[in-house]
């Protein structure tokens, strides 16, 4: 799959975040944020209006107010600036999982198919530029196939584009070296000075001596921009809801030592669920090795869980693959998701005892969350149709079991219906067609029993090409084997084909 990223340029970032914060400012007034460097009082980021008036960052405080005697100004702060910027990165999770922080003033999203749950990407991008405007953010936006080329292109051009891939060489030749290549101004002047204002300026030196007389690192800009070197995204991960961290005097090796840490740790991990009235959904447990190495064991659970028990046997089966090599020196435990939970006591595994439906329902889901761990465990619901692929689906494990729809128990349903029809040869003298003999599993089978035809027709509302009617066999072999199987296919060329099996 081509990938496909949108960056996201956000000019007034900081003044816009001070309006948000204090709706009071006067609205009609330039705004600017301010910050003392050294002897010297220096803009930090001005609004548009600021701009607007021939204001820029990096000027000087006094001349600023020369030039507009109405300045509204405030002292920056840039970690609050850093803060705000990672909280609405992880509000872009709702377009993508994958999402990462542009400092100072930015976003960068992976897109990669992720455009059509809104449409298209044109969709997907005015969306995100509206949300931002309706909540006080000036944004500009932009759309290609190279992470370093979207962000070039949302900071150099205010059209919002979207390009496809494969031309990044040729969108990103036009645009001027400040906003694409992200140049320190000394850096920036000098190359202006030679008359190298343009992405393309570049392009057409020769490399060696640019790289000689200008770094590497420019290089690198210069190929990252024009997609021919891959830019990694650093995604943001939201902060665990609650995290208790065990720090170890000496590493531990030993399986024994591991699980009395991570007894303790459940301890205070389950304690703190508690006071804070919340359970636990997802849970990983992170040791950090003595060589530098961090190691992961997740686990989730299908209802809110803070019962320390339930819990270390649902990370029994991953704390085999933890390797301590040269021994662990810290151990941590996160909740990444959390529900709330009412307050008592979580009772143990309990099934088959009198017990209230609440009761059940959460021993159910324990005795569910024990078993996902060593196999895939998926329930299966019933579908008012006729057709076997179409009578049934999966669900989620742990939601409300729906209404068996009427008719749907008396259809001969084998206990293991295969997802497709496999085919299998028969042999069937006479003229009634019916199977007698059946090669399976390189043997020969006899077929003793035999109950049928029933015919089955194709859903018609549904038109799949490829579909013929079908009519299903219920045999038993000579080894007490009990098969599903079905002829179909065109009237010329029909075929067996095998699709369940018995009891």
């Amino acid at each position: 799959m081509t990938e496909r990223f949108l960056a996201l340029h956000l000019p007034s970032f900081a003044t816009d975040r001070l309006r948000r914060a204090a709706p009071a400012l006067p609205p009609n007034r330039p705004l600017a944020t301010w910050a003392g460097f050294g002897t010297r009082r220096l803009l930090v980021a001005v609004d548009a209006a600021a701009a607007s008036a021939g204001l820029r960052p990096g000027q000087a405080l006094a001349d600023a107010q020369a030039i507009a005697p109405d300045l509204t100004l405030q002292p920056a702060d840039p970690a609050g600036d850093a803060q705000a910027l990672q909280a609405l990165a992880l509000w872009a999770r709702r377009y993508t999982p994958l999402t990462a922080v542009d400092s100072p003033d930015g976003l960068l999203l992976d897109i990669t198919g992720c455009a059509h749950l809104l449409g298209d990407e044109d969709t997907l991008l005015r969306d995100a530029l509206a949300r931002l405007g309706r909540a006080g953010i000036a944004a500009r936006g932009a759309i290609a196939g190279a992470l370093a080329t979207s962000a070039a292109l949302a900071r150099a051009r205010g059209d919002n584009p979207i390009v496809i891939s494969g031309i990044e060489t040729a969108v990103a030749g036009p645009l001027p070296l400040g906003p694409a290549l992200r140049l320190s101004l000394p850096l920036l002047d000098r190359l202006q000075h030679l008359g190298l204002r343009r992405v393309h300026h570049l392009l057409e030196l020769p490399r060696a001596p640019l790289a000689r007389r200008f770094g590497q690192d420019l290089l690198d800009r210069l190929d990252a921009v024009t997609g021919r070197r891959r830019v990694v995204l650093q995604p943001v991960t939201p902060s665990p809801e609650l995290t208790v961290v065990q720090n170890l005097l000496e590493p531990i090796t030993t399986r024994d030592s591991i699980e009395a840490v991570l007894d303790r740790l459940l301890d205070s991990f389950c304690r703190g669920l508690r006071q804070s009235e919340l359970g636990a959904r997802s849970v990983v447990l992170v040791v950090w090795r003595v060589d530098g190495v961090v190691q992961e064991v997740a686990i989730g659970t299908g209802m809110p869980v803070r019962e320390p028990g339930h819990l270390r046997r649902l990370f029994t089966e991953g704390l085999r693959q933890l390797e301590p090599d040269l021994g662990f020196e810290r151990m941590a435990l996160e909740a990444r998701a959390t529900d709330p939970m009412a307050a008592g006591t979580q009772t143990g595994l309990g099934l088959g005892r009198h017990q209230d439906d609440a009761t059940a329902a959460q021993d159910l889901a324990q005795l569910l969350d024990r078993l996902g761990q060593r196999l895939r465990v998926r329930r299966i619901d019933p579908v008012a149709s006729h057709w076997p692929e179409h009578a049934v689906a999966v669900r989620d494990l742990h939601g409300m079991a729906p209404a068996i729809p009427l008719g749907w128990a008396t259809q001969p349903w084998p206990v293991l219906l295969l997802r497709q029809p496999r085919p299998v040869e028969v042999v069937s003298p006479g003229r009634t067609g019916a199977p007698a003999l059946l090669h399976w599993r390189s043997g020969r089978h006899v077929i003793q029993r035999i109950e049928g035809p029933q015919r089955l027709e194709p859903e018609w509302w549904r038109a799949e090409p490829g579909l013929y009617r079908r009519d299903y066999y219920q045999v038993e072999l000579a080894s007490g084997v009990r098969l599903w199987i079905c002829r179909s296919g065109p009237p010329q060329a029909s075929g067996w084909l095998l699709h369940g099996y018995l009891p």
